[in-house]
């Protein structure tokens, strides 16, 4: 029966003065944003919400985690995203919600003074601007997930080298999220070309481990069961002490020392004849 009459004095103090809190609203919110979002665009949102607010505080409800309040989390949900995409920080995504707090106490001072309405207004605003809080570190998570994988997607190309032979050129760190990608994207470029020779050059690969290796092994295997061989190039003097060092065994998979000795392999193994240039001045 308390919330009851506290969300019903509520409900008349937003509904009597909703157009000049609702201004008031829209003028500190575009303030804290440094007017990256236009005042237009802000009122328009805080006005759905603002509405969406009275209208559950009519089912009597103070509880931001009601179902009554499942609009404004819907809308803050939205807006929480939005500013997440367009590079705001939670505090100025959350400030957007607290705002009200500053609007709401000047306007239950002097005669018109509510403190518990007010008190109680305040803590369901809290509950509301944590919520944005966490729906804005979820989707920056998101973001940065999907970045990750765009960057991993870049940093691992396939390129076709000659009819019949392909290349990974790998730069940076080999793990097993990147290994998968690079299987992945390899075995689906010998398919789309055709290609029986594919080279694994890891020269911008900084350090080989038995973590490494055996992700190697395991690409090369997967070339082989679709009818390829596969070259690994880039085996510089450090890697190839680390790799005897840790007791790692190739096999017979063929290992070069740069990538024009990987392609001319390549090549022959694809029936190309290799001739020599002459040098200038030669007979």
């Amino acid at each position: 029966m308390a919330d009851e009459n506290i969300s019903n004095r509520l409900i008349g103090l937003l509904s009597v003065r909703g157009e000049d809190l609702g201004a008031e609203w829209a003028d500190k919110v575009t303030g804290s944003l440094g007017g990256r979002v236009s005042r237009a665009e802000v009122q328009r949102e805080l006005q759905e919400l603002y509405s969406a607010l009275v209208a559950a505080l009519e089912e009597g409800s103070l509880d931001g985690h009601s179902e009554a309040f499942g609009e404004v989390r819907a809308l803050l949900t939205e807006l929480s995203r939005a500013r997440a995409q367009q590079g705001f920080t939670p505090t100025e995504t959350a400030a957007g919600v607290f705002a009200l707090k500053e609007v709401l106490e000047s306007a239950l001072t002097g005669a018109d003074s509510d403190v518990p309405a007010y008190l109680r207004f305040t803590s369901l605003l809290d509950t509301l601007g944590l919520y944005t809080i966490e729906v804005y570190t979820r989707t920056r998570e998101e973001l940065i997930a999907a970045q990750a994988e765009q960057l991993m997607e870049l940093s691992t190309p396939v390129v076709k080298l000659w009819d019949g032979v392909i290349g990974v050129p790998l730069v940076g760190t080999l793990d097993s999220a990147r290994t998968m990608v690079v299987m992945e994207k390899m075995l689906q470029a010998l398919i789309d070309t055709g290609s029986e020779q594919a080279i694994i050059d890891i020269t911008g690969v900084p350090a080989v481990d038995t973590e490494v290796a055996q992700h190697l092994l395991k690409t090369v295997v997967a070339a082989r069961l679709m009818g390829a061989e596969c070259t690994i190039s880039g085996i510089r003097p450090q890697i190839a002490q680390t790799i005897v060092a840790l007791g790692i065994d190739f096999g017979d998979i063929v290992t070069k020392a740069t990538l024009a000795d990987a392609l001319r392999h390549a090549l022959r193994r694809s029936g190309v004849t290799l001739s020599r240039t002459p040098q200038a001045g030669s007979r």
